[in-house]
């Protein structure tokens, strides 16, 4: 994946860096893959708004995208690379002897007619999906399992992967791209490689509007409004707004939100802060 600038002809080109999109291969999805996208507007049940900025947007179709791969023993042939819309990283669709088949996320340096596979025997080769027991120490990992057969949850965006530092006691320690040591059962399965797409974090929308494409509305400082709607608003000239905070009030930097007796704790070694 390459980065694509323009001449700054307009404002908008100026600062506009998006992806040139030379890796992929397929152009239209697999239908038998889609599922509607119904949107919410960021209003629940009631119709009241719950998540802030939501709104507008492209239309889309939901990929359903094998984060289990339970076909095991299995090979499949990759025969294209895809744009998802819903996400930061590309998919590779795969076909396995049967004809059945499946979106996997594309790790880099996946490329089309490369053979994947699921299963204990599998050779460590990037795009293969092994339980964490029969993966070596320090190779990249994604898609990775926190429980056997709940499906990948961990390091599936663009770029991400994960490392195992150590093995002990039924569990991998696996350093997570948050910086967070954590235990995972070697039952697990993950997938070997890097996410793909990994200059993602480069690009720049250029302009409001791609931002409106995506389903971002606009959004107001807590600063520049009155302090009936903030608790950040009001001041005489342009005043800063002392600690920052929601509009209810709830502090922005440094305030711990996890529980404070989380079952998972006893998995966590180190944290990510």
């Amino acid at each position: 994946m390459g980065i694509k600038k323009f001449k700054p002809t307009t404002d908008a080109l100026r600062w506009a860096a998006i992806a040139d999109f030379e890796e992929l291969t397929k152009s239209k999805p697999e239908k038998r893959l889609l599922v509607p996208l119904r949107k919410s507007g960021g209003r629940n049940v009631y119709g009241r708004i719950t998540s802030r900025h939501r709104g507008g947007g492209h239309k889309r179709q939901i990929r359903l995208i094998d984060f289990k791969r339970d076909k095991l023993g299995v090979p499949a042939k990759v025969i294209g690379i895809e744009y998802d819309p819903n996400r930061s990283a590309r998919l590779a669709l795969v076909e396995y002897q049967d004809k059945e088949r499946r979106y996997i996320i594309a790790p880099a340096g996946l490329n089309v007619n490369d053979e994947v596979m699921a299963g204990k025997s599998c050779e460590i080769k990037t795009g293969n999906a092994l339980p964490l027991e029969n993966i070596p120490v320090g190779i990249p990992i994604h898609n990775v399992e926190l429980r056997r057969g709940s499906g990948a949850a961990v390091a599936r965006s663009a770029g991400n992967s994960c490392v195992i530092m150590a093995k002990e006691a039924g569990y991998a320690q696996v350093k997570l791209p948050s910086g967070e040591i954590r235990m995972v059962g070697l039952d697990a399965f993950a997938t070997i490689g890097q996410v793909g797409n990994i200059e993602h974090g480069t690009i720049s929308l250029g302009k409001a509007g791609r931002s409106r494409w995506l389903g971002r509305r606009p959004y107001s400082r807590g600063v520049a409004k009155n302090p009936h709607d903030h608790p950040m608003g009001g001041g005489e000239g342009k005043a800063s707004g002392g600690q920052p905070r929601s509009p209810w009030g709830q502090y922005a930097k440094g305030l711990k939100t996890r529980k404070k007796k989380k079952h998972s704790d006893k998995y966590i070694i180190k944290r990510r802060k």
